[in-house]
């Protein structure tokens, strides 16, 4: 298993809290996490931080997309693996004692330009013969001095008397810290990131950036914008699959969250089991249909369940649903976090539930829904009981309710 191993701290001196700050419209830890779990090559993306706001912030843009980010998981570092004399040895190896792979590329946030496509290149080299470890470099030709002991400045990679055309130079590699690829073994063997055998990872030049001064901000919010035009020109020179059309205007709808519990609402309540003694679910097309219209429509959607199964997991990644809440044992409290993480107020929800544990939720939402085989306890609550019981297209009955404004 290969696994990526993002390590950010929240004591930076330079730039407080850099990791978060926002870059090119997003937190600059966002877009090496994208690039991790945009790499085929790349199993699981482990988020190692010892700060609390650098978890809420890595938490809620995966939430945001369960489809792209599903392979991240955002766990503790401890405090002195994050000192500011702490090497990222320290953190890979305290990593590695704790969690079982194959091979780990370290992935520095400082490097924002990093794809995915430059991660799988990476994993390409390191599975060829004889490789144990691969570093990202790029490739220059420029003209380096030196300055000896008794202070005068002396040519390092040419002579003054016979200056070579820079298409002539031989190029040299600098490392640009994007990322480092070895073998768990070998990491706990040597306690470096590279060893034995080590080849390098070519990639572009605009990549030679490292943020690490407030300059460094600034010439890579350039770079990436120089990129996104380039995309931007290059899709408008492909032509439109047959068939493909523009997507309708969207909705009017005064909701901003749609929330549902899973299990009597999305389900109907069944607990169907295979000789294998497998847990089976039923959900309802409808329903997936009726996500699929509020993502359209703008809406953050999410569930909140108090199971912790993977079979709801797997669900909801298929239906591209915002948030998945599992376990949670207090789902009022709940949807007040997500208000306050997505700025949404309590009146602008919508949720969905069947049981007890759901009445302080429902009474808490600006619409609070239950099924026609809801509890008698938040029937007596809901502001809307739909004909629909739970597993026959509840979700869709609501969803055509909200969006047609008539809730």
């Amino acid at each position: 298993m290969n696994v990526a191993f993002i390590p950010v701290r929240g004591g930076s001196k330079s730039i407080p809290l850099k990791n978060i700050k926002e870059l090119h419209d997003r937190p600059l830890v966002y877009w090496t996490v994208a690039a991790a779990c945009d790499c085929a090559s790349i199993d699981k993306v482990f988020v190692a931080t010892d700060n609390i706001d650098i978890r809420l912030c890595v938490e809620k843009f995966c939430a945001q997309d369960l489809e792209r980010f599903r392979k991240v998981n955002v766990i503790d570092r401890s405090e002195e693996s994050a000192t500011d004399t702490a090497s990222t040895e320290s953190a890979m190896i305290e990593f590695a004692k704790s969690h079982r792979f194959d091979n780990i590329v370290l992935i520095q946030a400082t490097s924002p330009m990093l794809t995915g496509a430059d991660l799988d290149n990476g994993f390409s080299i390191f599975s060829s013969n004889g490789t144990d470890s691969v570093l990202s470099v790029v490739p220059q030709k420029r003209f380096i001095w030196g300055i000896d002991d008794v202070g005068n400045a002396k040519a390092v990679n040419y002579d003054v008397f016979n200056r070579p055309r820079r298409q002539d130079f031989e190029e040299y590699y600098v490392e640009n810290g994007a990322f480092y690829i070895t073998s768990r073994k070998a990491l706990l063997n040597t306690g470096n990131r590279l060893s034995g055998n080590i080849r390098v990872s070519l990639m572009d030049e605009d990549t030679y950036y490292e943020i690490d001064e407030p300059e460094d901000w600034f010439v890579t919010d350039a770079l990436m914008t120089r990129r996104e035009a380039k995309l931007a020109e290059k899709e408008k020179t492909e032509p439109v699959a047959d068939g493909e059309e523009a997507k309708p205007g969207s909705v009017k709808c005064r909701y901003k969250m749609f929330l549902t519990d899973c299990d009597g609402c999305m389900t109907d309540s069944g607990m169907y089991y295979s000789e294998k003694g497998d847990e089976l679910k039923k959900f309802n097309t409808r329903d997936g249909i009726g996500f699929k219209l509020l993502r359209e429509n703008g809406i953050i959607t999410g569930v909140i369940t108090g199971e912790d199964v993977a079979l709801n997991k797997r669900r909801c990644e298929k239906l591209k649903i915002d948030v998945l809440a599992q376990g949670c044992t207090d789902k009022a409290a709940c949807i007040r976090r997500l208000c306050a993480t997505y700025k949404v107020a309590p009146e602008d929800v919508v949720y969905i539930g069947d049981d007890v544990g759901d009445v302080e939720a429902v009474e808490f939402a600006g619409l609070g829904c239950c099924p026609a085989d809801a509890s008698s306890e938040v029937k007596a609550v809901a502001d809307h009981i739909t004909n629909a019981k739970g597993g026959e297209g509840v979700i869709r009955e609501v969803v055509e309710l909200i969006l047609k404004g008539e809730a």
